[in-house]
């Protein structure tokens, strides 16, 4: 870590600091450093010519870890979608080794490497153009499938990556969604019909967010995103024993915003309460509830999935909310014969 008012639009660090980390890197065999921010092309070459080793800066990252994650068709295609809109800008460089000037009689020349980052740009301009195509399709494919769902009540889970929607649905649900232990299990919008005492209504379980969602992700994640902006109400759960827990709020109530549904509204399902650590000589759990439920308006509720910790209490409350959107789309519904 470095303090500075602004990152070096040279090579993010400064130039002392960079040859500490030049040192380090060749006295411990390190192969590769990530930078935890988004670096510009330029900033990508010079720091790789400095350390000599892999650079991966946040958004590649985040795009690596999304490329394991993926496993259907759809998510391939926008992981695959994001990655060349990443490597757009920064093909210049890739062929540097070609890029010699050469003169003859008189004449300064470009070598061949112009022409191959120029043949390269082209490759990747008509392969983003072929999976925006694609995408276009599923995506008409996908509000086809929202549009057959009819005026039924939906609720999306929404939050961080990693804290345990994937769990709370199956618990919910009844299901076998995927979940396990690790960022961006959830890539593809999974729907389940629930039914809580004769009210049914339709469960979401979208993909996590994170702080400094690459835009390339926000962009060919469109019709998951888009589950959320046209969910009637948003679980938005938060993993109450992570240290940072109030930032993750913050951040995904910022991405909400961003994503046109800030408007939602929204049921606060603190989990993993199960995880924290309790001091002896204070109820850390008690003081939490308290905290949040003097600090905001908004329902909330303390839970673990993995115990089932206070379900039936969630369920009771959802059931709530949704007979009360239910009666106002389904009034016969309700009518004693």
């Amino acid at each position: 870590m470095q303090k500075l008012d602004h990152p070096h639009p040279h090579s993010y660090l400064g130039s002392g600091r960079l040859r500490e980390l030049a040192d380090y890197i060749k006295t411990e065999e390190v192969r590769i450093a990530i930078f935890d921010d988004e670096l510009s092309p330029s900033q990508i070459r010079n720091i790789s010519k400095a350390l000599e080793c892999r650079i991966l800066d946040r958004t590649n990252l985040i795009l690596e870890i999304f490329a394991q994650r993926a496993k259907t068709a759809y998510s391939k295609t926008q992981v695959e979608l994001a990655q060349y809109q990443y490597l757009l800008p920064r093909l210049t460089g890739m062929w540097t080794h070609l890029e010699r000037q050469r003169g003859g009689g008189g004449i300064t020349m470009r070598g061949p490497g112009e022409t191959q980052i120029e043949t390269d740009r082209r490759i990747v301009l008509s392969k983003i153009t072929l999976l925006k195509a694609q995408l276009k399709k599923i995506d008409r494919q996908m509000a086809a499938q929202r549009g057959n769902r009819g005026s039924m009540v939906r609720i999306s889970l929404v939050g961080y990556t990693n804290v345990g929607k994937s769990t709370l649905m199956n618990v919910l649900a009844k299901s076998d969604v995927f979940s396990e232990n690790k960022l961006f299990a959830t890539l593809d919008t999974t729907v389940r019909k629930v039914v809580i005492e004769n009210v049914p209504f339709l469960l979401s379980d979208t993909v996590g967010f994170i702080r400094k969602l690459p835009t390339q992700l926000v962009e060919s994640f469109k019709s998951t995103l888009d589950e959320v902006r046209e969910s009637d109400i948003l679980m938005h759960v938060v993993d109450v024993s992570h240290p940072t827990f109030e930032e993750q709020i913050k951040t995904v109530q910022q991405t909400i915003f961003e994503i046109g549904a800030g408007e939602k509204p929204v049921f606060m399902v603190f989990n993993k309460i199960d995880a924290i650590k309790e001091d002896p000589e204070d109820n850390t759990l008690e003081a939490l509830q308290k905290s949040w439920m003097a600090k905001t308006h908004t329902p909330s509720i303390f839970i673990s999935a993995t115990q089932k910790t206070n379900i039936d209490k969630l369920r009771n409350d959802l059931y709530k909310m949704v007979a009360e959107l239910h009666a106002g789309r389904y009034p016969f519904n309700n009518f004693l014969w």
